[in-house]
Order: structure tokens, then C-alpha cells, then sequence
């Protein structure tokens, strides 16, 4: 198998192209940045610039699936300009990709599968969202994974098998927001944001590699929500992270208009609240390895505890 993948050096992007090689997978990825690229024994990299729609087609050759994760960080300041480049960073790949292939004329099927975001469901506490649900949230992000979608669906005008994974909060110790929210914990300053009720639909990182490769591997096509089994409060995240990082949490919430007042419009990620369902990707046979919150942060931070740990004993031993 042939996969190529847009975003392969970001964080999602980088444990698909670890599970890929892996299991003996080839991966093509694209990037904007000509140092990056490498030809090495099933690994290569092509230039592309989606700002001007100019891609090494020569990339497409003898791959069976595109995964696309391409698109600009979100959680970053909200200025005009930068929401700007949240929405086009993502059309704009997608309008790339597309024309290639359009020019192309490949004669056999090649499947698109792509990230999306649960951001395009509405704000609340007490719904529990699947692939079904047709309302959409009135916040930017809603509009912008509609957008978003909206462009990943034409790719079935290619005669495509399109997928669209729409990923909840990704659990890394390497990027995304928990080790920011770790180094907060970490120095005794760690809260829940607002009443700490709003609900998080989150899946770890390795998790989320496998699902997308599941999903290439049995040609799935549709919608899909990438997000564990069980979703937990904000409040309920905050302790558990505290838990494993033995802190003690002793600080109030944090009010919404302090963050407000911080990151702008973007504090809106911290206190949206999304009940996610993942039961359809269940149905398929795909099985997580991490499906509750303790078992995945244990995964990502125990170690490093434990370490810790142990440098303490070695210390108070030498002193």
C-alpha cells in the first residue's frame, strides 16, 4: 500500500506516517518546504504551494489513498487576518489536490480521506452528537468545518471514496493542548475553565493514526467522529490530568471573560462543550486501545512520573 498524506510532519500526521512505516506502508507527503524533502526507501517527499495551487504531481504515482490533515494550528490567536488563514489554509489544499487529480485522469479509484473538526456541532451540555446530527454550530470554527467539508465532498465528483473524520481534543504529550495544560497543572496553577461542565470529546493521538488507517485499509467512506468512547467534563479532565502528575488542584475556576480578555475569540475552544458519540467507527470493528481518560494520560505521563519519581529517591539517597 501506497498513502499519500498532506500534513505528515505535524502531529497527527506524524503518528500516521509512524503506524505507516510501520506496517511496511509507503508514504508520499507533501510539504511547502523544499528542505524537507526526503527520498529514502518508502518515504518521499514532493513540494506543493496550495497558495498558488502548484503541486509535484508526481506524487499521486502508485498511491491508493490520500490522507489530508493540512490546514492551519486553530488554537492561535484569532485575528482577522489569521482567521483568514485558518479557512484557506484548508480550501485551498483541498482546491489544490482536487485540480491535480481533475487533470490526472486516473483510471482507477483512489480514496480521500480527510480531517474535519466536531467543532461543526453546536454548543451544548446536554446534547450527544453522531455523524447524523445535520445542525451546525454558529461559532467561526462551525462555519469554517462546514466550508471545510463542504469542499472535501467534491472529490466524489473524481469518482473518489471520500472520508471525513471529524477529530475531537487530541491527546499528545507532543503537541495539541494537553501539554499545555500539564505545564500548567505541573506549576500548581491548573483550573477548569468556567463552570468545568462543558463536555470534551478527546482520543489519543495513537488512537486516532490507527483510526484513519482502518479506515484506508477497509475503504470506508462517509462520515466519521475521531473521538474515544467516553467523553469527559472539562473538570473532570483537569483532575484526572492532576491525578496522574500527582499536583493538587487548589486554584477556583477560571471565569470566561478573564480568557476572553487573553486570546480573544479563540478562548471560545476552552468552553465549548461537545458530547461526541463514536459507536458508528465502533460498529466497523475498529476497537481503541485507550477508551477511557485515565488509561490515556497514564499512557502519555506515567512514565514520565515515574521518572521523576525516581530521580527524587536517587537525590534524597545521595544527599
Amino acid at each position: 500500500m501506497k498513502v499519500l498524506i498532506t500534513g505528515a510532519t505535524g502531529l497527527i500526521g506524524g503518528a500516521i506516517t509512524d503506524l505507516c512505516r510501520e506496517k511496511g506502508y509507503s508514504v508520499n507527503y507533501l510539504t511547502t518546504d523544499k528542505s524537507k524533502i526526503k527520498n529514502e526507501l518508502n518515504y518521499k517527499g514532493f513540494y506543493w504551494e496550495p497558495k498558488t495551487y502548484d503541486i509535484d504531481v508526481n506524487c499521486f504515482e502508485g498511491v491508493t489513498a490520500i490522507i489530508n490533515l493540512a490546514g492551519a494550528n486553530i488554537a492561535k490567536r484569532w485575528s482577522k487576518s489569521y482567521k483568514k488563514e485558518i479557512l484557506s489554509s484548508r480550501v485551498d489544499s483541498l482546491k489544490t489536490l482536487y485540480i491535480a487529480l481533475k487533470s490526472l485522469n486516473l483510471e482507477e479509484s483512489i480514496s480521500l480521506i480527510s480531517a474535519s473538526a466536531i467543532g461543526i456541532y453546536p454548543n451544548s451540555l446536554s446534547n450527544f452528537y453522531t455523524e447524523e446530527s445535520t445542525n451546525r454550530d454558529s461559532s467561526f470554527l462551525g462555519d469554517v468545518t462546514e466550508i471545510w467539508e463542504k469542499e472535501i465532498d467534491k472529490f466524489q465528483a473524481l469518482n473518489c471514496t471520500v472520508t471525513k473524520i471529524r477529530i475531537g481534543l487530541v491527546l499528545s504529550s507532543e503537541g495539541g493542548a494537553l501539554p499545555n495544560m500539564a505545564n500548567a497543572v505541573r506549576r500548581y496553577i491548573g483550573a477548569s475553565f468556567g463552570s468545568g461542565e462543558q463536555w470534551q470529546s478527546w482520543i489519543h493521538v495513537n488512537d486516532l493514526a490507527r483510526m484513519f488507517l482502518f479506515i484506508v485499509e477497509n475503504r470506508l467512506s462517509g462520515v466519521y467522529n475521531g473521538v474515544a468512547p467516553n467523553p469527559v467534563t472539562n473538570s473532570k479532565m483537569v483532575k484526572e490530568l492532576a491525578k496522574v502528575l500527582e499536583r493538587p488542584l487548589f486554584l477556583p475556576n477560571i471565569p470566561q471573560f478573564a480568557m476572553r480578555l487573553i486570546l480573544g475569540e479563540m478562548s471560545y475552544l476552552l468552553f465549548v462543550s461537545q458530547r461526541v458519540s463514536s459507536k458508528k467507527i465502533e460498529k466497523k470493528g475498529f476497537i481503541f486501545k485507550f477508551n477511557n481518560i485515565c488509561r490515556a494520560l497514564e499512557n502519555i505521563y506515567l512514565e514520565e512520573v515515574n521518572e521523576d519519581n525516581t530521580d527524587d529517591v536517587l537525590a534524597k539517597e545521595y544527599i
